[in-house]
């Protein structure tokens, strides 16, 4: 299944955006434990991070930031998958000199990274990409580059689930609705 899931990612080849299916994928972590995004989503809202290269500056900022700011993501429910190309070895070492508290995904064939077209052109290295990903598979929020360093945004989009904690009291510029004025009474 997992096989044909990939296979339609390849063809529609297009990142998702807000309000898309996320495709599906069942995974190892470092630790050998498997994960089903449609199996986490029903527990709270997912947070994919692919990242480039374990060990590198900008990688390292980026999931040290999660890694402080995870029990914000306990508090909404939120669960992280931090993807890499890099291998196992490679990225077990990372968690582990990092202390992170989150399970770290090796991608080195790039089969997930393809399914969310995140690939880098000409090498199976991805993009900086974050995807929230809640309910049903909805995306709820997509960061890339510099801005899915922070974790920020990518915690104000987790939805609040019945019985969970109070979200982040801020929420970046530009992702608060709109609000309809009253009309006036007399």
């Amino acid at each position: 299944m997992l096989n044909s899931l990939l296979v339609v990612g390849w063809l529609s080849a297009a990142i998702p955006q807000v309000g898309a299916t996320a495709p599906d994928f069942t995974v190892k972590d470092t630790a050998g434990t498997t994960y089903t995004l449609s199996e986490m989503v029903k527990k709270g809202p997912v947070i994919v991070a692919f990242f480039p290269k374990a060990f590198t500056s900008g990688c390292t900022k980026e999931l040290t930031a999660y890694r402080d700011r995870y029990k914000d993501i306990e508090q909404v429910q939120g669960q992280v998958l931090a993807f890499s190309t890099d291998d196992a070895e490679t990225l077990t070492r990372f968690k582990t000199e990092l202390k992170a508290p989150f399970a770290f995904i090796p991608d080195p064939d790039g089969k997930v990274v393809g399914a969310y077209d995140v690939k880098m052109p000409v090498l199976t290295v991805s993009k900086r990409y974050t995807f929230v990903v809640g309910e049903d598979r909805k995306v709820l929020k997509v960061d890339e580059g510099k801005d899915a360093i922070d974790p920020t945004g990518a915690i104000v989009a987790c939805p609040l689930r019945k019985g969970g904690a109070a979200k982040p009291a801020t929420a970046p510029a530009g992702n608060t609705p709109p609000t309809k004025a009253e009309p006036a009474t007399k």
